[in-house]
């Protein structure tokens, strides 16, 4: 009961509407001087970023602070996802093969101290993508040693040797989204998405090799209770995963799903303090908080922790 009257006393209230954004959904404009000089790498360079594309609000920070994400496999998805405004359709096995390469070059150039792999579904190949997947991180450790790289990957339906791919590739992070509570998964993700797949992938990956930190995030505001919210941080940690970002879903278009609340400040907080006493190494929450949103602060901050997993680990 302690925990939960933790969350009540803080995060519970009278629920925010949707309609107008609220005041504390207003980014500040991206400034500072390490902004200034990666913007400048990456329009120089026509490198192309996930942080632009998708107008994120944290992009000032996140790049200040040598963070970036990537998108791989290209910019067409095989689901449909109602929460997400990334087109639909079938690539037809089209890989681009300079990928990894590039990937390695863009890393180098905006002098990442940590980069985001995210892609996009890719149910048209044989391996999910895994294999391009992993050979992108490989090709990012060569040129770039120092820099940590967290994988925001598919779920690769579900085969394990396929999540194996990736997370031996030489991640320091391996992620997979479950984005909302398990009443709520269809219809927000595609069909070929689930709530128990998510969690099997992630709890098959910190299996395989302890020494990687797992991590998953859900979006909030789209018809979920509170108690649903703390069911589902009890899930993911009973997977196994280490680290959890809890952030506001806002609509992309009037085509997708719309926002059935907005979840004030004092309520992320309240549930960042229930995910660090399930034993969370780290809860990022808040409105403006995305799943990839200042990444390297979580490794930063628990690299005791990830100290102590490689002890507990098979040494593999």
């Amino acid at each position: 009961m302690a925990i939960r009257d933790g969350i009540k006393a803080t995060a519970a209230g009278p629920r925010v509407a949707p309609g107008r954004k609220p005041a504390w959904l207003r980014a500040r404009a991206p400034t500072g001087s390490g902004f200034q000089e990666v913007k400048d790498v990456v329009t120089r360079h026509r490198l192309a970023t996930v942080c632009q594309e998708a107008k994120c609000p944290n992009i000032g920070e996140c790049w200040n602070a040598g963070t970036a994400t990537l998108m791989l496999m290209g910019a067409v998805c095989t689901r449909a996802c109602r929460f997400c405004s990334v087109d639909t359709g079938n690539p037809r096995g089209w890989l681009d093969p300079d990928e990894p390469d590039n990937a390695a070059r863009t890393v180098e150039l905006m002098k990442l101290r940590y980069v985001v792999l995210t892609s996009v579904d890719r149910d048209d190949l044989p391996d999910g993508g895994a294999g391009h997947y992993a050979a992108c991180i490989r090709a990012i450790k060569r040129r770039n040693p120092e820099t940590a790289i967290e994988a925001l990957a598919p779920d690769f339906q579900g085969v394990p040797a396929d999540v194996e791919t990736v997370v031996d590739a030489g991640l320091e992070v391996f992620a997979q989204n479950i984005e909302t509570v398990r009443r709520l998964t269809h219809p927000v993700r595609d069909p070929r998405a689930g709530y128990e797949r998510t969690l099997e992938v992630l709890r098959h990956a910190k299996h395989h090799r302890r020494t990687v930190l797992t991590k998953s995030s859900l979006m909030l505001g789209l018809g979920e209770t509170d108690e649903e919210i703390e069911a589902t941080l009890r899930d993911l940690r009973a997977a196994g995963v280490d680290i959890v970002t809890l952030g506001q879903y806002l609509r992309p278009t009037a085509n997708h799903l719309p926002v059935e609340r907005f979840v004030t400040p004092a309520q992320f907080d309240g549930l960042r303090r229930y995910a660090l006493q399930l034993g969370f190494l780290e809860c990022v929450s808040g409105p403006l908080v995305r799943s990839s949103y200042r990444a390297e602060r979580a490794l930063d901050r628990n690299n005791a922790g990830l100290d102590n997993a490689r002890l507990a680990g098979s040494g593999r």
